[in-house]
């Protein structure tokens, strides 16, 4: 095993206090399922051939996943009649792909019944389906997360940053996850890829501070622009690029947007009123500063509250927890 790997996650787990039975480790299912990531990452590769708008959605998931209740599967279970679960929280019902979570289970379950949790997999699939295009792994996933068993559209709500969150906000609920403005700025760069609709920005091009104003700090010619795609506070289905012309390369185009202020959502503005945060924005301009340093926050991001050992469970289907 790569002793820098495994420093890193013994540093990782240290800082959250949060690796609870153990630790993640690079290769965890080396002995007990040795072809299980090949199979997260060919099953995935198949998906994204044929949909290039999912690496976007995938990333979403498991960064959503991860700031409510740790990195732990849980936006991945279903309703059920006595719970509305995380994955029918408002932030969420834009979520997609859950489709490919279930196929890659699927597959390693007749492989390896009972092994590979679902936390691992959207782990997995959130880093193989960004790497699509690149023909090699963009960072590293620790493994030797288990499932959790509570999901709750409540906890959605108070976790999730919102589009419309300004700086001291953002640097609050990253705090609260063990992460630094670094990784903030760092992680906000997965807006180089997706798209993001008309309701989660249109009020700082209708209605900024409640008196049918603009959004000072928006570019005016964007602003322009993008009123012509949302043409009222009352759109909710149209969809627009977070990086304009860009939207399905995973690259370093969301800093330069942002440096012309044509930041798609108040929190991507938000990076710019920070001395600090706004230096960062300038030297992650580089592709391979950017590269590098995504990897690292994704490592960090990815260890967020794991439950390891013998906490939680594998799930036999992503989508419930087991049944007693």
């Amino acid at each position: 095993m790569n002793v820098n790997i495994l420093l890193v996650a013994f540093v990782v787990c240290g800082l959250l206090g949060a690796c609870q039975g153990g630790h993640l480790r690079k290769n965890f299912y080396r002995s007990t399922c040795p072809s299980a990531e090949e199979i997260v990452r060919n099953v995935t590769w198949n998906h994204v051939s044929s949909n290039p708008n999912l690496p976007a959605k995938l990333l979403r998931m498991h960064f959503h996943d991860c700031f409510v209740r740790g990195c732990d599967g849980s936006v991945l279970l279903n309703s059920t009649a006595n719970n509305t679960a995380e994955k029918d929280a408002a932030p969420n019902l834009s979520l997609a792909g859950f489709n490919v979570i279930d196929d890659i289970k699927e597959n390693l379950e007749n492989k390896c019944p009972g092994i590979v949790s679902c936390a691992d997999i959207l782990a997995l699939a959130a880093r193989d389906s960004v790497s699509f295009h690149f023909k090699r792994s963009l960072w590293k996933v620790l493994t030797g997360r288990r499932d959790g068993t509570i999901s709750r559209t409540r906890e959605a709500l108070i976790n999730i940053p919102p589009p419309a969150f300004n700086f001291t906000q953002l640097k609050q609920r990253f705090a609260s996850k063990n992460l630094t403005v670094h990784d903030l700025v760092v992680l906000s760069g997965s807006h180089t890829i997706g798209v993001g609709h008309c309701p989660t920005f249109s009020n700082r091009l209708y209605n900024f501070t409640g008196k049918g104003d603009q959004d000072p700090s928006l570019n005016a010619t964007y602003a322009a622009f993008l009123k012509t795609i949302c043409p009222s506070l009352n759109d909710t289905t149209t969809t627009v690029e977070m990086d304009p012309g860009s939207s399905l390369k995973f690259d370093t185009g969301y800093y330069a947007t942002l440096k012309q202020h044509k930041g798609l959502f108040q929190s991507d503005a938000a990076l710019l009123t920070n001395k600090g945060a706004a230096n960062i924005v300038q030297e992650l301009g580089d592709n391979d500063k950017f590269f590098t340093e995504f990897a690292q926050s994704m490592v960090r991001m990815g260890a967020i509250e794991v439950l390891t050992g013998t906490s939680g469970e594998i799930r036999s289907k992503c989508w419930a927890v087991n049944s007693n």
